[in-house]
């Protein structure tokens, strides 16, 4: 008997060791590395089995810019992992929620698509014989720097079938190749084989802007060629005011769209176009929803919210939403939370999350949390959302120039 209960006492702790190592395990690889907490406050989970041991943290930490690291426990006793914690100030930004129309400029021209030319020996890639490829950028020929579609085609027209000196930039790696155009028999001109584009623009929406400094961010996700796919490299952009007159819905396997155009003016001018979102500067600061602080992640929870978002003019709404799931991680950037609408208005006039909506703040507990930025294309109520705080850290590498000065 004593064996018996030995032996099930023994499988038990067995059992009981598998499940919190387990539970460990599925902990560690939902945690960041790092959190940022407000000066005065601490460390806090949203998690009824998770806590924070905070020990040895001194005064001078706890003071903006200050860090030092927490360790993270499983039921207040299984160590789970070891993370930094910033100090931070508390940040108050203009919520917006409005429409903005982006006119951007690609740094040099992007290849977009890459094809032959009848010439006189037949199908014949010029681009392709050079070792040019899709989502490459052109950045000079012979030395000189181009900027423009129409100034590409100059140069080939020009060159007499000589070949050229093309500085190209791929992934972030410059390199030389050289291209020798050849004669198209039915255009009777020469040409390179490849198709450039030099400029982009659209309509999405602004999420915040901070009143001090005038940096704004948007968006939350980067502004992709429709070609390529590829982010676009931007030399220069503006934002504008815009004005959604149509939507249309969306339905499973087909997401909708807000339907707008440009107004005249502008706002300011877009210095990144980064892979979680637009930032720029304004010149011009729009009339705000509202002005609220920035909620750090940790405070975001799952349970009601509301989505702040235009679908007629120019003037935001808010239309209340469920945020389903939060993913702290660092390596998913712009899809932190699982989101639904469930306000019958919304839903009834836009079928759920649009393609325009990029960027609509998200609203819990009087903070900024986040801002939609994808939607399901099989189940268009849901979507995904990055964090504001994230946004609100890749906004503070925006300079700050003459221009918010001058405004």
């Amino acid at each position: 008997m004593i064996k018996w209960i030995c032996r099930v006492s023994a499988i038990t702790l067995a059992v009981c060791s598998a499940v919190v190592l387990g539970g460990v395990g599925l902990v560690q690889s939902r945690l960041p590395t790092a959190f940022a907490v407000r000066e005065g406050e601490t460390l806090c989970l949203p998690s009824a089995v998770l806590s924070v041991s905070e020990d040895g943290v001194i005064p001078t930490q706890a003071s903006s810019g200050g860090q030092y690291t927490a360790e993270v426990l499983l039921f207040g006793m299984f160590p789970v992992s070891e993370v930094d914690v910033e100090v931070v100030q508390a940040r108050d930004v203009a919520v917006c929620g409005m429409p903005f129309g982006l006119k951007m400029f690609t740094e040099g021209v992007l290849v977009v698509g890459i094809g032959d030319v009848d010439s006189r020996k037949g199908a014949k890639s010029p681009a392709g014989d050079a070792g040019l490829r899709v989502g490459d950028s052109i950045l000079s020929i012979n030395g000189e720097a181009v900027s423009t579609t129409e100034q590409v085609a100059s140069v080939i027209e020009e060159s007499g079938g000589k070949s050229l000196q093309l500085t190209v930039r791929r992934q972030q790696v410059e390199f030389e190749v050289r291209l020798t155009p050849i004669a198209s028999v039915s255009e009777k001109k020469l040409k390179a084989g490849m198709w450039i584009r030099d400029s982009s623009a659209g309509i999405g929406t602004l999420t915040f802007y901070d009143m001090s400094s005038g940096v704004f961010a948007g968006l939350g996700h980067p502004v992709n060629d429709v070609d390529t796919g590829e982010t676009v490299p931007i030399s220069s952009g503006e934002i504008v005011p815009a004005s959604i007159f149509g939507v249309t819905r969306g339905q499973a396997g087909a997401p909708g769209e807000l339907l707008g155009s440009f107004r005249e003016g502008s706002w300011g001018i877009l210095t990144m176009n980064d892979e979680t979102g637009l930032y720029g500067l304004l010149s011009e600061q729009p009339d705000a929803f509202a002005t609220l602080p920035i909620a750090c992640k940790q405070e975001v929870t799952e349970g009601e919210a509301q989505l702040l978002t235009t679908i007629d003019g120019m003037t935001p709404t808010l239309y209340d939403i469920v945020i389903e799931s939060v993913d702290y991680r660092d390596n998913v950037p712009t899809r932190n939370m699982v989101i639904r609408i469930t306000d019958e208005t919304l839903l009834r006039e836009t079928g759920g999350v649009l393609c325009g909506m990029s960027g609509s703040p998200i609203l819990q507990n009087g903070k900024l949390v986040g801002a939609v930025t994808h939607v399901f294309v099989g189940e268009p109520s849901s979507g995904y959302a990055i964090f504001a705080e994230t946004m609100l850290r890749r906004a503070a590498d925006v300079p700050v120039t003459e221009l918010h000065a001058a405004a």
